[in-house]
């Protein structure tokens, strides 16, 4: 059965490997990004996430049937925080509406292992309050501010907050309630776009090694792994999982929390 799905992030990367596995299966894809898409706007302001549920609507004919929350950024800007909180779920709450006429509605957020890592409470309250001018007006403040490990901690506490929120939404009565499956999908570094520059070096992939248990020849990482996930979780055949944090990640979750169950 053909299905219409709505990625986000769809011109690069994880969202362009999801798009691309989605259309090889034979459904309908309707790719988002800031160019070179279907849908092309901006999901840092209300006007581009008001534009992509106004053409997605339209192109859909009205009825979604899966969404893939996957753009994003990792910059030391309030942009990190606006399109990796913010704009998912404007994504997913926009699209909701269309789901519910699915017979078989999926949605699925992309997070991150790093989300594990150094976050910022202040900034989590103020994204988690919904007051979006507030917690970007903060997020300048700790533009330059990262993580041991090198990771802007503006990434970090956005893609955690992105998980909470839908780890929250997957069991209330409009998505829950209506049939929705909403997950999260955190991809390791190894699996990350963003990421290829880091793996450039000898030691940079040593580091790695000591952390994601992959085999060394998938150090550079594949996006089709993260894809073929996503296109599960989003598909009629996930019948049961929702309100999960999947890790895709070799290992590097279990190893860094092995006695969490």
């Amino acid at each position: 059965m053909t299905r219409t799905y709505v990625v986000t992030g769809s011109a690069t990367g994880i969202g362009k490997a999801a798009a691309l596995k989605l259309r090889e299966d034979g459904h309908r894809v309707i790719g988002v990004d800031l160019a070179g898409a279907d849908i092309n706007v901006d999901l840092t302001s209300a006007e581009g996430r008001a534009e992509l549920i106004a053409q997605a609507t339209e192109l859909s004919g009205g009825i979604v049937d899966g969404a893939l929350a996957i753009a994003d950024r990792m910059r030391p800007a309030s942009e990190t925080v606006s399109v990796n909180h913010f704009g998912a779920v404007a994504t997913l709450e926009g699209l909701r509406p269309l789901l519910a006429l699915s017979d078989a509605p999926r949605a699925a957020v992309v997070a991150t292992l790093v989300a594990l890592e150094e976050v910022d409470g202040q900034l989590l309250d103020l994204i988690e309050t919904g007051d979006e001018d507030a917690a970007l007006a903060y997020a300048d403040e700790l533009a330059s501010a990262v993580t041991p490990l090198g990771w802007s901690v503006l990434f970090t506490t956005s893609k955690q907050s992105v998980s909470r929120w839908a780890r929250r939404a997957a069991t209330q009565p409009e998505w829950g309630g209506e049939g929705i499956a909403l997950n999260v999908v955190a991809p390791g570094r190894a699996f990350m776009s963003m990421t290829a520059g880091a793996l450039e070096t000898c030691e940079s992939r040593a580091a790695l090694g000591r952390e994601e248990a992959v085999p060394e020849g998938q150090l550079t990482g594949d996006p089709s792994h993260v894809a073929n996930l996503l296109a599960w979780l989003t598909s009629e055949d996930n019948g049961y999982v929702t309100g999960q944090v999947i890790y895709a990640d070799g290992g590097a979750e279990s190893a860094r929390r092995p006695a969490l169950i």
